[in-house]
Formats: C-alpha cells, structure tokens, sequence
C-alpha cells in the first residue's frame, strides 16, 4: 500500500507546473481551447454538432463578447493539479474510418495537451454525434 501512495505522488513531484520555486495553475478554459484546437488539427474533424446549431454557433462565435469560439465547442474538460481529462464532441466527415479518426484525435490532443500545458491526460472520451459533407459547406459559404 505505501508502494501505491509513493507512485502516486510521483507524477506530481515531477509535474513542470509544480516546481520548488512555484505552482503554476492552468485554467480549464485553457485546456478546452488546446483540446479543441487539437481536435480540429486533424483532418476530416469539426467540433461541436452539425447542421444549423453548428451555422449558428459560428455567427454567434464572431460577435464580440458572445461567443466562446469555436475552438472550445464541443469540448468539456476536467482539470486538477497536474493532471487533465477531457471529453470531446466532434462531427466527421462522411467517408472517413470514424474509429481511426477517433483515435488521431486521441493522440492528438493528449500530445497537445501534454506538451504546450504540462498537463498529464488521464482519458479522452469523443462522442461523433454527426457526420458533415464537404461539398455541403462549400455550397453555404457562397
């Protein structure tokens, strides 16, 4: 049992954002923006649902002051210490493997995260909740 507790404090003694001659504190929304951004780094992937909620979340996203941005829609995260998890809701592009897509988003933001934040990623959780056709959104933006 004393094994245990010694392996557990490990991580935070070695932690970058614990140091002797300070803490450093990140902040979720921080992590949620990283997540995001890493999520979206992967090609065939947008955050966040579909469809109209997606069209409108993007208008409200450009208003100063109202929107979150994009980066962090679709993305909930749980930030302790050293460490982080994060959930993620993401919609892929028709045609794509969603497992293999679901796992570069995986690796993906659990290196993002680890590297830029000096955060340990215990999980990363996605949800699809939706797939999107290119051809579709080029025919909106005219």
């Amino acid at each position: 049992m004393s094994e245990q507790t010694t392996n557990d404090r490990r991580p935070q003694q070695e932690s970058p954002l614990q140091t002797e001659r300070g803490t450093t504190t990140i902040q979720d929304g921080v992590v949620s923006k990283v997540a995001g951004i890493a999520a979206q780094e992967v090609d065939g992937v947008r955050m966040g649902s579909g469809g109209t909620s997606q069209a409108v979340g993007s208008i409200m996203s450009a208003v100063p002051g109202v929107g979150g941005g994009s980066e962090s829609r679709g993305v909930s995260v749980e930030v302790g210490e050293v460490e982080a998890a994060v959930d993620l809701s993401i919609t892929v592009e028709y045609g794509r493997t969603i497992h293999q897509i679901a796992e570069a988003v995986r690796s993906n933001v659990i290196r993002r995260v680890e590297n830029l934040l000096g955060l340990r990623v215990t999980e990363v959780n996605i949800t699809v909740n939706d797939i999107f056709f290119p051809q579709e959104e080029h025919q909106q933006e005219q």
